[in-house]
């Protein structure tokens, strides 16, 4: 049987809770038959905010993640939430969440299964060399062969360095590893972090 093709994120409904109930009883509905939504949230200074901590909970208890953001209106914004797919690598801050949550009983069943499919396939771990801001080698040669991108990327924030590095890990070929590789020493040369999303659009 052919795998059902998934609609594109332009296809996705929004959805705007009033409040954590709201999206929690949301995911309760949705979570095991709905491939994802964008949560419209209020930005700051505009409405009754979500906090992102409660959001990323709310997530990680059903089994979905956050991806990316984008821009509504003057007054909102909006966040891409799915169904987390298998072979997507685990962050520290989310496995810290989730021992918080599992220690509260607050995890859901489909939760514990794709917490459990995770540390199985090895993605649970896939990105412990990121977290500890390991630098691999090809991304280290390349950063050494235009100078000074080394010392520009060093001097970048660890919140950066590590999206950075997790983004090269989680390349699925090896054109696309080098690729990103080449942008981001290239950008580096220049001072410039690569793969940043502003106003919902990568620069």
């Amino acid at each position: 049987m052919a795998a059902r093709k998934q609609p594109s994120p332009a296809a996705l409904e929004r959805f705007q809770p009033k409040d954590r109930a709201a999206w929690r009883a949301w995911l309760e509905r949705h979570h095991l038959t709905s491939p994802g939504v964008w949560l419209v949230l209020f930005k700051q200074g505009h409405g009754v905010r979500l906090p992102s901590e409660a959001v990323c909970e709310e997530l990680l208890c059903v089994g979905w993640v956050d991806s990316r953001p984008a821009k509504l209106d003057a007054a909102r914004s909006m966040l891409l939430c799915t169904p987390r797919k298998p072979k997507a690598a685990w962050s520290a801050h989310n496995k810290r969440r989730v021992e918080k949550l599992l220690a509260e009983g607050r995890m859901r069943p489909r939760g514990l299964e794709v917490v459990a499919e995770a540390k199985r396939l090895g993605t649970w771990s896939a990105l412990d060399a990121v977290e500890q801001l390991e630098l691999p080698a090809d991304l280290a040669a390349r950063l050494d062969a235009l100078p000074p991108a080394r010392a520009h990327f060093d001097a970048f924030p660890r919140s950066v360095k590590r999206q950075l590095l997790e983004w090269v890990q989680t390349a699925k070929k090896a054109q696309t590893r080098q690729t990103r590789v080449e942008e981001i020493a290239a950008k580096a040369q220049k001072n410039v972090r690569a793969n940043q999303w502003r106003d919902g659009k990568k620069t």
